[in-house]
């Protein structure tokens, strides 16, 4: 791999798409294994200055020179709360900015990089409101002038909070001498209120600004005395390291493993990278070194080391668990993961130091230290609310609140296109970007832009949704998958609304219905393989499968041993299916008859001329 040039699978971009599909993520998944992504350097690079320099750089700049700091001078300002809580707001500007997760060729935005204001500051483009049907005035999935203004008015509401010096507080002046105060918390309740609106109106905003971690902040912020500020805060990491260990227990981390330590640009080593495979390349499974590496290093640190830090009241064992959480943190952030949360590890890399040992256990920091506990208790419990239900219940509680982040219990899809029909999207959708492979037609040829594709559709393979996926799409589609177009959703979603992070709740059948209001998709033209999460306390996965045409048109559930126990390749055909209900209007019926569909509701044109194909042919 080159600094400018990327690392291209071994393959004849030409004649690629003439293979089979599970011959082309066999030898991609194959590729993967050995070089990742095959990004060039350079991209790294551009990434590193980002984190460090724009958000590192700027970002404490902005924090202690409105607050009266010098921010060369790290052993005044390490410590200061202000400058804790203007990092944290100034997150959240990067976040909802859109150039903070999912950003760049890591995440699918080739050109432009980024997503974000682009589209959110624009008017007619998609939003997601989370529940139309049952909060007033949220309905419909336009972007409108008010949804744009309230979008505004939230970067102002943080810029102002960013900018304006710190105020007296008593609370803050009774514990720490010399301090430069806090943020205003005024400044808190109209950005708590914005966000809460914004949320309402388009989930994705709201998600995209990680808003399940900062909110929380944010209210922290604006309604409590100082130590119980620093004590919910100190609840509130907990509680995302723990939620999110916890939440790797089972099947799905171990698969997440190989695939992201063969993405990552500083090990170069062939034979580490294999050695977290079975027996590369016949058997691409996870080995036992990457279950270990995933359940030992990783579950077992982030659980345990998490209450560690907040139960202990030792200096020396703060210090290393710190030292601990820290290195967890830049571990994950060299790897350069899919999506890309680079700033928030670095942010909770700080906020290890910042919180346990700025503001010890020993110096009047613990649990027992509050004034209030009764209200601690009720904020333990509402920090805890959504990642137990979001683990009983992944249908109710979206991926990033339910503190899933990289444990590979994600909601996914993959999208196929009948020949052509992709070209849809570009012409019909109100968007700042075109599709992903349209973006990369500005740099490399079809052919190769093609292969890049389906890179990243052999490293949804290695995971265990992958197999579900495919598998699905291998019953409903037959041979046409392989002439029809695959495309990851993940990737496909960003270049859509701006944004994603493994949630496929993002783009399910309600983004799927928004789209084809627009584009009008003849039945058959565009079928979705879509999967829930993993219940914690069950061995299964409900999955959907969605005509574009029809809506939802086929339900049920599989076995997730059986698609951890399959190779990417799926050499032994199809996963098994439990079919719960299937959809008694198949496609050809749709086009002579189309008065038996009803939603979503298509344009009206004529459909008798294109070519469909029977989608309903799922067994009873």
């Amino acid at each position: 791999m080159g600094l400018t040039q990327p690392d291209f699978p071994q393959v004849d971009p030409e004649t690629f798409l003439q293979r089979p599909f599970f011959d082309r993520i066999r030898v991609l998944g194959a590729h993967w294994a050995d070089h990742g992504f095959g990004t060039p350097k350079m991209v790294h690079l551009i990434y590193l200055i980002k984190v460090f320099v724009f958000y590192g750089g700027v970002g404490i700049a902005l924090a202690t020179l409105t607050s009266g700091l010098n921010p060369l001078h790290v052993t005044e300002w390490w410590n200061q709360p202000i400058v804790y809580q203007k990092l944290v707001l100034w997150t959240v500007l990067v976040e909802v900015l859109g150039i903070g997760g999912s950003w760049g060729p890591l995440a699918g935005h080739f050109k432009p990089m980024t997503g974000g204001l682009l589209y959110w500051l624009r008017p007619q483009t998609i939003r997601l409101p989370p529940w139309p049907g049952k909060v007033p005035f949220t309905a419909g999935d336009s972007r409108t002038p008010f949804d744009i203004a309230v979008y505004a008015l939230i970067l102002a509401n943080l810029l102002v909070a960013i900018a304006l010096p710190g105020i007296a507080s008593s609370s803050l002046d009774s514990v720490v001498a010399d301090n430069q105060g806090l943020v205003n918390p005024a400044l808190m309740y109209p950005l708590i209120a914005l966000f809460v609106v914004i949320g309402l109106r388009d989930k994705v905003i709201f998600i995209a600004a990680r808003s399940e971690q900062y909110l929380p902040a944010m209210i922290f912020f604006g309604f409590l005395p100082f130590i119980d500020m620093i004590v919910a805060l100190k609840l509130l990491i907990v509680s995302v390291w723990v939620g999110a260990g916890i939440s790797k227990l089972g099947h799905h981390f171990s698969m997440v493993i190989p695939p992201m330590l063969s993405n990552t640009p500083w090990l170069p080593s062939k034979r580490i990278k294999r050695a977290h495979y079975r027996n590369f390349p016949e058997d691409m499974r996870p080995s036992k070194l990457a279950g270990g590496v995933g359940h030992v290093l990783g579950t077992i640190v982030e659980v345990i080391t998490p209450l560690v830090l907040l139960f202990s009241t030792s200096k020396s064992l703060t210090v290393a668990a710190v030292v601990l959480m820290v290195g967890f943190h830049f571990f994950i952030l060299s790897t350069f993961p899919l999506a890309v949360p680079l700033e928030w590890n670095l942010l909770f890399a700080y906020a290890s130091v910042f919180l346990f040992l700025g503001f010890p256990a020993w110096d009047g920091y613990a649990l027992s230290d509050t004034s209030m506990p009764w209200a601690m208790v009720l904020i333990a419990a509402a920090l805890c609310f959504f990642p137990v239900l979001g683990n009983l219940r992944p249908d109710l509680v979206s991926f990033l609140p339910s503190m899933r982040q990289y444990a590979g219990n994600w909601a996914s899809a993959t999208w196929a296109f009948a020949p052509g029909a992709e070209e849809k999207l570009d012409q019909h959708i109100v968007r700042p970007a075109k599709n992903t492979r349209t973006q990369l037609l500005a740099s490399y040829p079809a052919e190769v832009a093609d292969v890049v594709m389906h890179q990243l559709l052999a490293w949804r393979s290695m995971h265990s949704q992958g197999r579900a996926l495919y598998s699905l799409l291998m019953r409903h589609l037959g041979a046409d998958i392989d002439t029809y177009t695959l495309r990851e959703a993940e990737f496909s979603c960003n270049s859509l609304v701006a944004f994603n992070f493994g949630d496929g709740h993002l783009h399910d059948e309600r983004l799927i219905a928004a789209l084809q209001r627009r584009c009008n998709f003849a039945p058959g033209e565009f079928t979705v393989a879509w999967i829930e999460s993993q219940p914690i306390h069950k061995g299964t996965q409900r999955f959907k499968v969605i005509d574009a045409a029809l809506g939802v048109v086929e339900t049920g559930t599989y076995r997730v041993i059986d698609a951890v126990n399959e190779q990417p390749w799926l050499p032994n055909g199809p996963i098994p299916f439990q079919v719960d209900w299937t959809l008694d209007v198949d496609a050809r019926r749709a086009v002579t008859d189309p008065e038996v569909v009803h939603e979503p509701q298509m344009r009206s044109e004529d459909r008798s001329a294109t070519q469909v194909r029977l989608t309903d042919q799922a067994p009873q």
